[in-house]
């Protein structure tokens, strides 16, 4: 749709110094919500094989698919598997085409994969569409990365980034939900109605700004601004419009050959301080915990139903979430990361002690309520952190091709987390490998107080000039109002003579 003119914008376009700060985050929220659906659609197809694998067993005796188990054992990795496969190509993908047209697309295979889960008579069916679920993920995850960070405020960056691991924890606790009264095919049906409504309410939301002026599609970049900045008028977003277009244009006219781009210092750096924050993520224990939740609570002989006792560890991941995106705008990421690693280590090691010293039954609440604890901790911090800061420390021309390596990296740690857990229980017992998460969360603690920036509450362009090393961030959360109304104030936005000044030390 081209505009003509401002009065054309939205019938409740307005100056934006008339609005209220509420209404400047609103169609921010709103937005990524839209997007929210999506990665909602994407953890119900981590919760589905919780579904499929009691159901294909052998037990129904209507079912025409019936599978040893081998084959079961691979119904809850496969999709695993193939996602970072998606996630090398999630970045090239979603380049050329765009962040909210790639997020639409990815909802076709997700559809055309729960219709052939209905519509399945063989096996080969069934893992053709675990197949496509996982490579659809890892496409999936560069957009949706990438257009958090691209259209937010500061201020909001970090709430509304935290925002996509609680959309996917709600879609495998659905799935977990309807699977409790559905038949498994019937779960597959019902489920298709989620991509359907992704890919329609992505028509409602504006594309990156940032991607639009880097297709130099100028007034479509000015109109998605407008948008997002509370409905308001192109003149109101004019400063920042500029200022943004000036730093993308300057960054496009320096840059190197693609190849050259991922062996500079603004790319290596922040790639391996996400894949630590990735590897502290999962090899915290959360991640073995959550796979072998039935047999860890079974061996530790957790006083309620083991299948109980799993649904508190999924509420727990969720209130989690939910607490992190309340504070981490007050307090910041370092913070909510140490709290989470230190609590998590704690955890693990007075459970270590209780397995190791065969407490009676009447003492295994402790054991079971530290584990579901630890489950609360690392989503409140290191489980989201590193999808939060895959958004936020990336240039603008690595960006989505960066984000998909690293998602693909983390489902590889995943793998390998989960791979290794068994063997490691076999040579170190039960105890001596919760000992080991403990030690892996404390000592990360140490080396993240050195290594991890505070983002929360800084622009994209102070955080990429950090990584280049021409400014130095300091520790504390950014809270500078910006005097016109329209959001934060971005330090790099400080006239002409700064942006020059700013050119000549690129």
């Amino acid at each position: 749709m081209v505009i003509k003119s401002d009065k054309t914008l939205s019938p409740f376009a307005a100056p934006a110094e008339s609005r209220s700060s509420l209404r400047q985050a609103l169609p921010q929220i709103l937005a990524v919500c839209v997007k929210n659906v999506l990665l909602l659609g994407f953890g119900m197809t981590l919760g589905f094989p919780t579904i499929l694998i009691p159901s294909l067993s052998g037990s129904d005796p209507n079912e025409p698919i019936s599978l040893g188990q081998e084959a079961i054992s691979w119904i809850g990795s496969i999709n695993l598997i193939c996602v970072p496969i998606g996630c090398l190509l999630s970045g090239a993908a979603t380049q050329p085409i765009g962040r909210r047209r790639a997020m639409q697309l990815v909802n076709i295979p997700f559809l055309t994969a729960w219709l052939l889960f209905y519509f399945s008579t063989d096996v080969w069916q069934i893992f053709l569409a675990l197949c496509i679920t996982g490579v659809t993920g890892g496409l999936l995850e560069a957009p949706t990365l990438t257009y958090v960070a691209e259209i937010t405020q500061p201020s909001l960056r970090g709430i509304l980034a935290s925002t996509s691991t609680v959309s996917v924890i709600s879609g495998i606790l659905a799935q977990f939900l309807l699977g409790t009264f559905l038949a498994w095919r019937t779960v597959a049906l019902v489920s298709c109605i989620v991509p359907f409504f992704s890919f329609t309410l992505l028509f409602f939301v504006p594309e990156s700004p940032h991607w639009l002026i880097s297709k130099n599609r100028f007034l479509d970049a000015r109109q998605s601004l407008a948008w997002l900045r509370g409905w308001t008028d192109l003149t109101s977003i004019e400063p920042e419009f500029k200022e943004l277009s000036q730093q993308i244009t300057t960054r496009l006219e320096l840059k190197s050959p693609s190849w050259k781009l991922y062996f500079r210092k603004n790319f290596l750096w922040p790639y391996c301080l996400v894949s630590f924050t990735f590897l502290l993520g999962h090899f915290s224990g959360m991640t073995t915990l959550q796979t072998y939740a039935v047999k860890i609570f079974s061996d530790l002989r957790a006083p309620i139903d083991k299948y109980y006792a799993t649904i508190f560890l999924g509420v727990a991941e969720v209130f989690g979430c939910l607490l992190s995106a309340c504070l981490i705008h007050y307090v910041g990421k370092r913070v909510m990361n140490f709290f989470s690693l230190l609590g998590c280590g704690s955890c693990f090691l007075i459970t270590a002690f209780y397995a190791q010293s065969s407490q009676t039954s009447d003492s295994n609440w402790i054991p079971m309520t530290l584990l579901i604890g630890a489950a609360f901790f690392t989503h409140a911090g290191i489980r989201i952190l590193p999808w939060m800061l895959v958004g936020e420390v990336y240039s603008n021309d690595t960006r989505a091709t960066a984000s998909g390596l690293s998602g693909g990296l983390s489902y590889i740690f995943g793998f390998i987390s989960n791979k290794s857990f068994l063997k490691m229980v076999a040579f170190m017992t039960l105890p001596g490998t919760f000992w080991f998460y403990s030690g892996f969360c404390f000592g990360g603690a140490v080396i993240m107080y050195f290594v991890l920036p505070e983002t929360e509450g800084k622009t994209l362009f102070e955080i990429q000039e950090h990584f280049l090393g021409n400014l130095k961030m300091d520790n504390k959360v950014g809270r500078t109002k910006d005097i016109t109304g329209i959001g934060e104030v971005n330090k790099g936005f400080t006239g002409d003579e700064e942006d020059a000044k700013i050119e000549s030390e690129l």
